[in-house]
Parts: structure tokens; C-alpha cells; sequence
């Protein structure tokens, strides 16, 4: 299992609206970046991701996982770029803002860190620990 980061705007897709989808999960769409949608592409089913709101809030709210793999994005009408489904898995008790990743020095190769504009990074066994301990869980 890989474990991942996905951004989104919380006006556009929010964490409750995650929670809303329930079980049946909902696509992961709107990916225009090539290194951000090569990160899709290596999601397997099963693989979690931490569920960050980006803009105004900028923390990981929560924790999904990929219940569907890479498959065409039909709102791309060039069809260069695909999507992932994923499934809410649990909140994070706490928050975990972009300041306090910032602030521990462990996470300073952590992507949202180092390529803070992309979309979906890969997140290493050791971040994903540190980031859910920070979190709560």
C-alpha cells in the first residue's frame, strides 16, 4: 500500500462532501498537471490519502481511500488526463495545519512542502505516521 495527499478547495469539493458521498465514494477529477496526474496513475486500490483543504484553510481534514483505479476524466475534453475514485475513510480529530508541517523539522521533504502548488504527492511511510500522530490518531 502507497499512501498519497489530494487537495482540494473546500468550496468546490469539501471534506463533509466527502463524508456525503458515502460508501460509493466519488472521482477524484480535474487533474491538469502531468506530475500530479502520474501520482494517480501509480494509485492502487486500497492505498490511503490524506484529504487536504487547500486555499483559505490549508490542513489535512481527513483520510481517504482509492476504491477505483486510474480511468479517463470525460470533463477533460482533450482526454490527456484521468481520475481515481476515492471513499472517505475518518476525520482527523485534529487538523493538521500547513504551519505545523512547516514547523516540524522531520517533514521538511514532505511534497506539500517542497512542491506546495501540486495537486497529489506522494506522502513516505514515516510522513504519513508523523502526520496522523500530529492529527490524533
Amino acid at each position: 500500500m502507497k499512501y498519497w495527499l489530494v487537495k482540494s478547495e473546500p468550496g468546490t469539493w469539501s471534506w463533509q462532501d466527502q463524508l456525503d458521498a458515502g460508501e460509493k465514494g466519488t472521482h477524484w477529477d480535474g487533474v491538469r498537471n502531468y506530475q500530479a496526474s502520474n501520482n494517480l496513475k501509480e494509485m492502487k486500490i486500497g492505498d490511503l490519502c490524506f484529504f487536504y483543504h487547500s486555499v483559505s484553510e490549508k490542513q489535512i481534514v481527513g483520510i481517504v481511500e482509492v476504491i477505483k483505479e486510474y480511468y479517463p476524466d470525460p470533463s477533460d475534453a482533450k482526454g490527456r488526463f484521468g481520475m481515481v475514485d476515492v471513499k472517505a475513510v475518518k476525520a482527523l480529530p485534529s487538523p493538521v495545519t500547513l504551519a505545523d508541517i512547516k514547523a516540524d523539522p522531520r517533514l521538511e521533504d514532505f511534497g506539500l512542502v517542497r512542491q506546495s502548488r501540486l495537486s497529489v504527492v506522494p506522502v513516505d511511510d514515516k510522513a504519513w505516521a508523523l502526520i496522523n500522530k500530529m492529527g490524533g490518531l
